[in-house]
Order: structure tokens, then C-alpha cells, then sequence
């Protein structure tokens, strides 16, 4: 039988170009990830963005003429209007206090956005608390309180607009809000 010979590397010179090729693929396909990880963030920043909201009621306390008491979920993402990282692709999740009662009707509440590597930033929200500087921005402001990872040191502020969406099908009560945000933050 004869026996066949195939050679795949023709000379040690092409052998060792092809063995370089492979450890400088390696080296770019291992540190490239560790690289966009660890990007920095700028450290202060105005930032516009918008969150896109479902809204849930969890719990109603209402007494006819005398006002109504709902708490709110809301979850959603964000999106950066300016397409920069910051404050872009975030889980969104919040509980809020819609009260109406005579002539008070306002929302408080918390918020929590995730980034895709789990980092957090908190904030509460106000929305008797009005930025007369940005009237565009007239539903509250959000105040930001901390964060952790990357947002570890951050606060800030946030003066946001409310903008409903068509109604939601199907029952449950749940609703649809775009929240466009300005927010001024700095991470010491």
C-alpha cells in the first residue's frame, strides 16, 4: 500500500509565521474583552436619555370622594439620546406612590437601572419636585443617591418629562410611559 504524505506547513519559516499568526489571534481575542470591560467612564457628565415604561398597579386603597392610593411597578430600558454609553441599554425597575386626594395628586417612588455587568444606580423621585430652569422637563426630578461598580460615588439630578403612550391590550390596568430625562451626575 502506498502510503500518502501531506505536508500542511511547507517550511519552518511558514510554520513559524502560522505559529505567530495563532498567539497574536489568542492574545487579541483574550484582552480585547478585558479592554471594553474595563473602559473607563467619565466621571461627570449631562446626560439625556429616556426610559420606556410599563407601568403595573400592585395595590389600590380607594375611598370614593375622599382619594385613592395606588402603588405602582415599573420596568423598562433606557436609551441614550445622544448614543453614548452612559445611561444607555439599562434594565430599569421602580416602585412609586400615586396619590390623589382633593386637590394633591403626585407620585413618589425609587428607582433602580442595571448595567449589562450588574452595576447599579439609585435614585427617588418626586413629582411635585419641579425644575423651573428646564420647563420642557415638567413631570419631577429624580434624585440620584448612589451607585455601585462603576456608578460606585455617583448623585445627581434629574428633571423628567411624562409622555403616555397608547393604551396597553389586554386587562390588568397596566399602562405605558415615556420618561425623557436630563440628568446632571457626577461619580466622586
Amino acid at each position: 500500500m502506498n502510503s500518502i504524505n501531506v505536508r500542511i506547513v511547507p517550511t519552518v519559516t511558514a510554520a513559524m509565521r502560522l505559529t505567530k499568526a495563532a498567539a497574536f489571534a489568542a492574545a487579541l481575542v483574550s484582552f480585547a474583552p478585558a479592554a471594553v470591560a474595563g473602559e473607563p467612564i467619565e466621571k461627570k457628565g449631562t446626560t439625556p436619555y429616556v426610559t420606556h415604561f410599563i407601568f403595573r398597579p400592585l395595590m389600590s386603597i380607594d375611598t370614593a370622594e375622599l382619594g385613592k392610593a395606588t402603588t405602582l411597578e415599573a420596568v423598562g430600558t433606557t436609551q441614550n439620546m445622544k448614543g453614548e454609553k452612559m445611561l444607555d441599554k439599562m434594565s430599569a425597575r421602580c416602585v412609586a406612590l400615586n396619590v390623589a386626594s382633593g386637590d394633591k395628586k403626585y407620585i413618589d417612588g425609587a428607582c433602580v437601572l442595571a448595567d449589562s455587568d450588574g452595576d447599579k444606580i439609585f435614585s427617588t423621585f418626586d413629582t411635585r419636585d419641579l425644575d423651573k430652569a428646564q420647563p420642557k422637563m415638567d413631570c419631577g426630578t429624580h434624585i440620584i443617591t448612589g451607585g455601585t461598580g462603576k456608578y460606585k460615588g455617583i448623585t445627581g439630578s434629574e428633571p423628567f418629562a411624562c409622555i403616555a403612550m397608547p393604551a396597553l391590550a389586554g386587562s390588568g390596568d397596566y399602562f405605558a410611559m415615556d420618561i425623557p430625562h436630563n440628568t446632571s451626575w457626577e461619580i466622586k
